[in-house]
């Protein structure tokens, strides 16, 4: 097991990472257009923020976090998700006080304990936005036009915004009641998790994956029948914002959210994923989350979050290309002992000027070295010989055309930067 890594773990290697700078990189570039600003928090934090922000009833607080007890007996937990964090930080550092709404957004490596599967590790990563402290549909709107513009910037557009209300406590308590009679008038052909968030958590039978549950309430009451007016009128002007931004979308009834916290809007992305549809960014209204991490009353919360394997899977799928980085400026072959320790103070100059160089540091024979700047994509090689020392002179080959040139050595940093307009 030394050498092996912990199973639903991968390493990123060298010809994949860059695909990880891309989608972040343009990530970053959304988020600062639309002026989110990163956010960092810990890898871990006390049990009990994820127990109350993500809930206690869910599958991930029941059944995936990675918990332990640290040396003081203090119960930690590695962050199963990015939002419980965001805002223990919202209200650790006060920042309520600063004039609002408040934006952020992430980039984090999250855990959960759960069976792998392509697209979905025990530790994965997650992009997220927050947008907190105003409870305006016009926020709903910009959060699921930030997730739009995005997957639109990496070449991915056929999408589907599915939308659905979950209401608010007002209108929830007369929801509840109905949901709760129709439940137990099917008690008996539920399956046992449906029984148990009967009674904890009752809209959550409505995701119920089950075959013979999904059967048999395909009758089921849903929330978006029963909504008051603030919560209607939130709706229907949040649909209003997104048909002036010419967003597609279509009411989805089934999208559920089944903690109290959770208010008005929910919404899922839906990519046709070479021909089977899957979610591939969730988000919602959350009003009532910072007042249960332990908050001030009254400041409202929304976001979304996605999975970076996911989304690198997709763009694998679909055939959306990632461009290789380039390789070396230049490539430095030496030949003899003096040649080489000459080359370190090129190599050196070169550096500084922000030009991407390097060398053979193997002792390859002249046409080895030749043969690994060309591995390396070198768009120029220089060599450098005793013959070359004694008369100030560089060779420098183009590696693309083959054309080759003599260049004084003394003005060689100067030459190159005017040659690769650095």
């Amino acid at each position: 097991m030394l050498n092996k890594a912990p199973r639903g773990t991968k390493d990123i290697l060298p010809k994949e990472v860059y695909k990880w700078h891309f989608v972040e990189d343009k990530f970053k570039e959304v988020c600062s257009i639309f002026r989110y600003e990163e956010i960092r928090t810990p890898v871990f934090e006390h049990t009990e923020l994820f127990e109350r922000g993500v809930g206690d009833t869910t599958d991930i607080v029941q059944k995936e976090m990675y918990s332990f007890k640290d040396k003081g007996d203090r119960s930690l937990t590695l962050k199963p998700e990015g939002t419980a964090g965001v805002i223990r930080a919202f209200i650790e550092n006060k920042m309520y006080s600063d004039v609002q709404p408040t934006k952020f957004f992430y980039m984090t490596p999250c855990f959960r304990y759960e069976r792998p599967q392509a697209g979905r590790q025990r530790e994965f990563h997650q992009f997220g936005i927050e947008a907190l402290g105003s409870d305006t549909p016009s926020l709903d709107a910009e959060v699921i036009s930030l997730a739009i513009q995005f997957f639109s910037e990496l070449g991915i557009e056929d999408l589907i915004v599915s939308l659905n209300s979950v209401g608010c406590p007002n209108c929830r308590k007369e929801y509840d009641k109905v949901l709760r009679a129709y439940l137990e008038s099917k008690k008996e052909v539920l399956c046992e998790t449906c029984n148990e968030r009967m009674v904890k958590n009752p809209m959550r039978v409505i995701d119920c994956k089950v075959p013979t549950c999904k059967e048999n309430i395909k009758d089921i009451p849903y929330m978006l029948d029963y909504l008051c007016d603030d919560c209607r009128e939130h709706f229907e002007l949040l649909q209003k914002y997104l048909e002036e931004m010419n967003i597609n979308y279509k009411i989805d009834k089934t999208i559920v959210r089944g903690l109290d916290y959770y208010r008005k809007t929910a919404f899922e992305i839906i990519a046709d994923d070479l021909g089977a549809q899957s979610t591939v960014c969730a988000g919602g209204r959350y009003d009532g989350l910072v007042e249960q991490i332990g908050g001030p009353k009254g400041i409202s919360g929304i976001g979304f979050g996605l999975g970076v394997e996911r989304l690198l899977l997709l763009l694998e799928n679909k055939n959306n290309e990632i461009i290789t980085p380039d390789g070396a400026d230049i490539f430095i072959v030496t030949i003899g002992d003096e040649a080489k320790l000459k080359s370190f103070g090129i190599l050196s100059e070169l550096r500084k000027n922000h030009i991407t160089a390097d060398k053979d540091h193997v002792d390859r024979s002249v046409k080895a070295q030749f043969k690994y700047s060309d591995k390396v994509n070198a768009k120029y090689t220089v060599v450098i010989g005793e013959d070359e020392l004694k008369n100030d002179y560089v060779s420098l080959k183009n590696m693309n055309t083959s054309e080759q040139k003599n260049i004084k050595l003394s003005n060689l940093v100067e030459e190159l930067k005017n040659l690769l307009n650095k």
